[in-house]
């Protein structure tokens, strides 16, 4: 006789039906997730291959993003040092457009002859009525004064908190206008009108940018206003770190030759005790002698004058010329180290595609396949419940 019900069946279905709800909550959650399990434990053999790739992922993430960081830092430091580039370069093109045949100074010129030579008609200027300048003179002035404030703020570029051509000196401004080569560059003016100084020396002092070589009147990068760390030389480079064995130099530094000359070419330039270029100059009533109201270039006339005048000038404009180059070996060199740069993230993208795509392989679902799974289990569910409802109302009755 066939038993209707026995604990053992009973048994039997209970384990059945919950395999098929763990199987259901498991599709479920795949579908939900997309992912084949919410443990690296689940993947069993395949954990290892899938751990693997992704400390490879997360490394490449972590350059990706330290180059990300350096093209921005990059960028900005190229658009100052072009459009430091730029305005020098207007700046020059006026310095050569200052004519040298002209003094250059509103006021008339005195002529003056020699009482110690009645016989002679010398008839030699000796310098002018005023010592205002002409319209020319005036402007480059006036473009060298605007244009230093704002070739100062361009050196101390920043990204975020921190300043980008001060190498890893971060923190601290690269160049400060302290006031104190205004002043070096004045005194030295004045030193060089008196007839203290030569050209020479003068040219000395504007030029060298250390007492090492001897010469204490030097305008060391000190006295331009530059860092402690740059003006002694040790602030450390700047270093972009791009895959585990790798690291490119983008360092510029804001007192490098080009950046350097051209602030002390402005600062010249612009001193209010530079003009005028020849005396100004009365002549007593009296006495019929010269009497020097506003000194000048050193010189007895006009012509020494203005030969002394133009020599100082010629060199901070060869100066001037020979910086954009200078300059533009910094941009070019800093335009390779982000050409490189950019080539390396490039690489790491699409490494990080292929291992992406090999974690979604290890990790990932089919979904429609799951959708087919899921469908399939809820259908044998169903029926599982409806077969032990229907075996709990069997009756000996009902089974007649």
């Amino acid at each position: 006789m066939t038993g209707i019900s026995s604990l053992a069946q009973a048994l039997g279905q209970i384990d059945r039906i919950q395999s098929q709800q763990t199987l259901l909550d498991e599709l479920s959650t795949q579908l939900a997730t997309g992912k084949k399990t919410q443990k690296f434990s689940g993947l069993n053999t395949e954990i290892l291959a899938d751990q693997r790739a992704r400390t490879d992922l997360s490394a490449l993430e972590t350059y990706v993003d330290n180059i990300k960081s350096a093209e921005r830092r990059t960028k900005l430091t190229l658009t100052a040092i072009e459009e430091f580039q730029q305005q020098a370069s207007n700046f020059s093109d006026m310095l050569v457009g200052l004519s040298q045949e002209s003094a250059h100074q509103l006021g008339e010129p005195i002529y003056y002859d020699d009482p110690l030579t009645p016989d002679v008609e010398e008839n030699t200027i000796i310098g002018y009525s005023s010592a205002a300048p002409d319209v020319d003179f005036e402007t480059l002035q006036d473009l060298a004064s605007n244009l230093y404030d704002f070739m100062v703020d361009l050196l101390n570029t920043k990204d975020g908190d921190r300043y980008l051509l001060g190498g890893a000196d971060t923190s601290t401004p690269p160049i400060t206008d302290s006031g104190v080569m205004e002043s070096a560059i004045s005194t030295r003016i004045n030193a060089w009108q008196a007839g203290t100084i030569t050209n020479e020396e003068l040219i000395a002092d504007l030029r060298d940018r250390s007492i090492d070589g001897g010469n204490l009147d030097a305008i060391t990068d000190t006295i331009v206003g530059y860092s402690s760390t740059l003006s002694a030389g040790t602030a450390g480079k700047v270093f972009v770190r791009v895959d585990e064995k790798s690291e490119i130099d983008s360092t510029v530094f804001a007192n490098d030759p080009g950046f350097r000359d051209i602030m002390v070419a402005l600062s010249y330039i612009k001193s209010a005790d530079l003009g005028p270029i020849a005396d100004e100059v009365e002549i007593d009533p009296v006495t019929g002698l010269p009497n020097v109201t506003t000194q000048g270039a050193p010189g007895a006339d006009v012509n020494e004058q203005k030969n002394n005048f133009f020599e100082v000038f010629n060199f901070l404009s060869t100066t001037v010329n020979r910086a954009l180059d200078d300059i533009d070996q910094q941009r070019f060199k800093l335009e390779n180290a982000r050409a490189r740069i950019n080539e390396i993230k490039v690489n790491h993208e699409q490494e990080q595609n292929v291992l992406k795509t090999a974690i979604d392989e290890i990790e990932n679902v089919d979904i429609n396949e799951v959708a087919v799974r899921l469908n399939s289990i809820q259908l044998q569910l169903e029926a599982s419940y409806g077969v032990t409802a229907r075996i709990s109302q069997l009756s000996l009755v009902n089974f007649l």
